[in-house]
């Protein structure tokens, strides 16, 4: 239900609960009941002494929760205190005001706190308002401080006392929290070594301007998990359209960003993994499921890799294998050969396969295990709307009406070499170097040992793989002056009359953006495009819908089918489409080592949640606190 129902409801609730009558019993004026927004100004004076609070219901995310606190201490006024009163005080309050007004009876006195039977009456009300507000840790924080401490006669209860600080605390830093500012934490490592494993951040969600929450109806404080039980912090039942109110700036090229990830919009559920997810990419991991399965139903694999593993054998008798890694080499060959040899069957009936994944996850729910080569059995599919999928971080170097094209790992926007960020770093094969040991990795060259940023002797042939800033890379150079630092790479195939790609390659275009078989791009390489904006107007085909397909259904919410005639998008032939909102795109400054933009592509400013701003703290997991990174302003 929209979010617009809900404040008319919100509205309308005055009158359906009688107020121009039982605020008379109360000495207050009928007239003052049927004025919006006044109305619930007395009625919180009456209820709460707090009027004031009536400013809190025009917030989303916050006026359910007053709209709450306003019926129950309203209609404890009049004498409803117990466990079922509080229940539809907070729930359905229109019975318990419906008697209030055919009694007539007067509003009563406050609570005499020094009064046991007053005391007694509210106990149980109490409690259960304490626990709605902040579930067992809040009777933890009450009950443990009322056992140390004497309770003084004509007092709150400290079940009531608290019950009534944590509300409103957990009100206003749930306003806080969506409107002004948020902590995050850093949880990878693609922004190394701008931002680290171990920081912790402010966003600045005034920068932007906040997003009015599309699900306001959500436990306070925590994003779309509630911690410990593993349950939704949600509902759905109260949603409202992407809306942003003002802010200080647009996202400007090159600013350090918080968004939504833009293929969270479905997700492999798992509670047991690491934030709830078992990988983000819902759509990638589908088709990665979808080739596992082609593979695995291929008869050709083992076939070939049976006559591999045959002919190693003869090649070498009597050599000292170990037939483990063996097979599990053979097989890898089979695999990558039969893509190349047969992988045309794959591509041409790719959405039956595709299904089938869809199908072993939603419903088998079962995924492949990449750390053990077998599955493991999850929690299911969800979906989640815009505001609860997951938060990443990344570099916005596109804005809107750029146009975007990597080659040989460099970057271009609208044919100019972009900016490079001081701690941007790229990945290099190293030979005939010295390197120092692990213990002055980072006092030489600004590499914290053992955090991943290179790898030794990797392939046992005296080279290293080093993920490098420019300084870094230079230092190492002017110490290492017959040293060979060579870019790695993962070139474009060539896409000519004489020389065409293999299967194989097109099936490894699923890997990157637009996840289409006849789009080649790769990490390092990227074709050429546009960024596109709200109210731009294209051309669209067959040759260049893959660009589009989320932005058309996923993102601006279209029915699109493609027909051997051409694009039918809600059920019409276009050539045409104009898009309702600006996309950026989002890279990680550990290019080599980050999901970004060119894995799942644009960002629509609907998921842009608030400008990275200034690390509080940090810790490393090898070194302990990181004295030296406490309240550094992003750059």
């Amino acid at each position: 239900m929209n979010v617009i129902y809900f404040y008319l409801l919100l509205l309308l609730h005055p009158y359906i609960s009688l107020w121009f009558i039982s605020f008379k019993q109360a000495n207050r004026k009928s007239w003052e009941a049927l004025i919006p927004g006044y109305n619930y100004f007395v009625a919180f004076k009456l209820g709460a002494k707090k009027p004031w609070w009536a400013l809190l219901m025009l917030v989303p995310g916050a006026h359910l929760v007053m709209w709450s606190v306003a019926n129950t201490s309203y209609i404890r006024r009049f004498g409803y205190f117990s466990l079922i009163d509080t229940l539809q005080g907070v729930f359905f309050p229109y019975i318990i005001m419906a008697k209030i007004a055919k009694d007539k009876d007067p509003i009563l006195p406050e609570t005499n706190w020094a009064n046991t039977k007053e005391m007694g009456d509210r106990e149980w009300g109490d409690h259960l308002a304490l626990f709605l507000a902040l579930p067992v840790i809040g009777h933890v924080i009450a009950l443990g401080i009322g056992a140390v401490t004497r309770h003084q006669p004509g007092k709150k209860s400290k079940v009531k006392e608290w019950g009534d600080s944590i509300i409103f605390a957990l009100v206003a830093a749930s306003i806080i929290r969506t409107y002004v500012f948020e902590p995050f934490q850093i949880p990878t490592g693609s922004m190394e070594k701008t931002l680290v494993v171990g920081d912790f951040l402010f966003v600045n969600k005034l920068a932007y301007g906040p997003k009015v929450p599309v699900t306001p109806l959500s436990y306070p404080l925590v994003h779309n998990t509630v911690p410990w039980i593993n349950v939704k912090s949600y509902s759905g039942i109260e949603t409202s359209n992407y809306t942003r109110l003002p802010g200080f700036s647009g996202v400007t090229r090159n600013d350090v960003v918080v968004f939504n990830y833009p293929s969270g919009d479905t997700a492999v559920y798992d509670p047991r993994m690491p934030n709830g997810l078992m990988g983000h990419d819902y759509h990638g991991i589908v088709n990665k499921e979808a080739l596992r399965l082609w593979q695995s139903n291929n008869a050709y694999i083992s076939k070939l890799a049976f006559q591999l593993k045959d002919s190693i054998l003869k090649s070498s008798p009597g050599g000292n294998y170990d037939m483990a890694s063996m097979d599990a080499y053979v097989e890898q060959m089979a695999t990558e050969r039969i893509m190349d040899l047969d992988g045309q069957s794959f591509i041409d009936n790719v959405e039956t396969w595709r299904n089938k994944a869809r199908h072993k996850l939603a419903v088998d729910k079962i995924a492949y295990d990449q750390s053990t080569g077998g599955t493991i059995e999850h929690y299911g599919v969800i979906y989640r709307p815009v505001d609860k999928r997951e938060n990443y971080i990344k570099r916005c170097v596109g804005v809107p009406g750029d146009w975007i094209e990597i080659k040989s790992s460099i970057l271009y926007i609208n044919d100019k070499e972009a900016f490079v960020a001081e701690n941007q770093n790229l990945q290099y094969k190293v030979t005939n170097v010295l390197i120092p040991s692990d213990a002055t990795m980072d006092e030489k060259y600004g590499l914290e040992a053992f955090r991943g940023d290179y790898y030794l002797n990797r392939n046992g042939d005296g080279s290293y793989i080093m993920n490098l800033t420019l300084s870094q890379l230079n230092k190492l150079k002017r110490a290492n002056p017959k040293g060979n630092f060579e870019l790695v790479l993962s070139p474009q195939y060539t896409d000519s009359d004489s020389i065409k790609p293999t299967t194989g390659q097109l099936i490894q275009n699923l890997n990157t953006f637009p996840k289409d078989f006849y789009v080649n791009n790769t990490i390092t390489d990227f074709t050429k495009f546009q960024l596109p904006y709200a109210g731009q107007t294209i051309k669209i085909s067959k040759d260049n819908i893959a660009w589009y397909r989320r932005v058309i259904t996923a993102y601006e919410g279209h029915d699109l089918s493609e027909k051997s005639d051409g694009i039918y998008i809600d059920g019409k032939k276009v050539s045409e489409y104009t898009f309702a909102m600006n996309y950026y795109w989002l890279m990680g400054d550990n290019r080599y080592n980050s999901a970004d933009s060119r894995v799942w592509g644009f960002v629509p400013e609907d998921h842009i949640v608030g400008k990275a701003s200034m690390v509080w703290f940090s810790k490393s997991p090898y070194k302990g606190i990181r004295w030296e990174r406490l309240f550094n302003i992003i750059k």
